[in-house]
């Protein structure tokens, strides 16, 4: 997976997009910085969101939401883990159950 642009790259790019003059297009300023045109318009979406200009995830909402998401794949590996083991130790003493239930 290629590497992601520093942020101070975006952010110059995107500000150099928003306030381009009317002859210039995202096509035109992608090609000079190197970058796809469609890598920028995802850019400029996202910062559009992020200043409430749009409805959507801002940038901290999305990255909140995958921690949270890879949290719970942990949680559910832990859990299936201990299901595992509960049913494999009561099936390994049956003696120490039929004990417990006389008693």
């Amino acid at each position: 997976m290629p590497q992601p642009y520093p942020k101070e790259f975006r952010d110059d790019v995107i500000q150099v997009a928003l306030n381009r003059d009317s002859k210039t297009t995202i096509g035109q300023i992608a090609k000079d910085f190197g970058i796809h045109e469609g890598t920028l318009n995802k850019w400029i979406r996202q910062a559009e969101i992020d200043a409430g200009n749009k409805p959507g995830n801002t940038s901290d909402e999305s990255a909140e939401l995958r921690e949270m998401r890879r949290r719970n794949r942990l949680l559910e590996q832990e859990n299936e883990v201990l299901r595992r083991a509960a049913a494999y130790l009561s099936q390994a003493n049956p003696a120490d159950q039929l004990c417990s239930t006389r008693s």
